[in-house]
């Protein structure tokens, strides 16, 4: 049994600020061949990489994403203080387009963008996946899009985005039928949802992604059910870990 791939869940979020330069390089630079991360975007349309609709958990400031106009956001700093107090004290909050250009200098590493759904209801869908498309392009044959939003998906792949992941709310029969119908390459889903009782998962043209994923024995396990890749937010950890053998990153691309 191959342990599953692993996916940096919004980068090195364990020891550095999630959703960072710096926790995305720092996923790199431990060898994750696959990085994730959230994307917002600004009171002025510009997408940034921020997980809450709300500054409030990350930045300490109480303002919408969507209401602050992306010039502002430099004298935000996402320091986490509960999480690493003092450690970090000059992070800001990256745009999509600084992603791109550092995954951009790693080739083999895939990227999983994910769209918010507060942003799209903002913007609308045409709007923001065109926007995406565009910031991405330069890494589109190794991005994939997942949201749980199915007609922003459909809409991804008419604009470019080869691979699509969709992100189940639910994992029962309603979810089965819509996935059927929407054939994504990825389907991204909380282990916690899973049947106790679940002896496999669904089949189909998709490829398993769970998350959150922390410990090596879990991850596994969820191999054994099925599961091809596991989101962690402790990446280099269990890239250590003497039972999580990495594939190298040019295997992982050919996936």
């Amino acid at each position: 049994m191959e342990p599953p791939i692993l996916i940096a869940h919004r980068g090195y979020a364990k020891k550095y600020p999630e959703n960072t330069l710096v926790a995305i390089e720092a996923a790199l630079e431990a060898g994750a061949c696959c990085i994730e991360f959230d994307v917002q975007f600004t009171k002025d349309g510009v997408p940034v990489v921020l997980h809450d609709a709300n500054l409030k958990r990350t930045t300490g400031t109480n303002k919408r994403i969507v209401s602050v106009e992306h010039a502002k956001l430099s004298e935000i700093l996402v320091n986490e203080a509960k999480l690493h107090p003092k450690k970090f004290a000059n992070v800001g909050i990256p745009t999509l387009q600084s992603v791109v250009e550092l995954i951009s200098q790693w080739p083999g590493r895939l990227a999983f963008v994910e769209i918010k759904q507060e942003s799209i209801d903002a913007f609308g869908i045409e709007k923001v996946i065109k926007t995406l498309a565009a910031i991405c392009e330069p890494i589109i044959d190794r991005a994939t899009l997942i949201a749980y939003d199915e007609l922003a998906l459909r809409c991804s792949r008419a604009m470019g985005f080869n691979s699509i992941g969709w992100i189940l709310k639910k994992y029962n029969d309603e979810s089965l039928s819509k996935a059927t119908e929407l054939a994504p390459d990825f389907l991204f889903c909380n282990h916690t949802k899973i049947p106790k009782k679940a002896t496999s998962l669904w089949r189909g043209p998709w490829q398993w992604a769970f998350y959150e994923v922390s410990q090596a024995k879990h991850a596994i396990e969820l191999a054994e059910l099925g599961v091809d890749y596991v989101e962690t937010m402790a990446v280099a950890e269990l890239l250590k870990n003497k039972h999580m053998k990495s594939r190298s990153c040019v295997d992982v691309e050919a996936v």
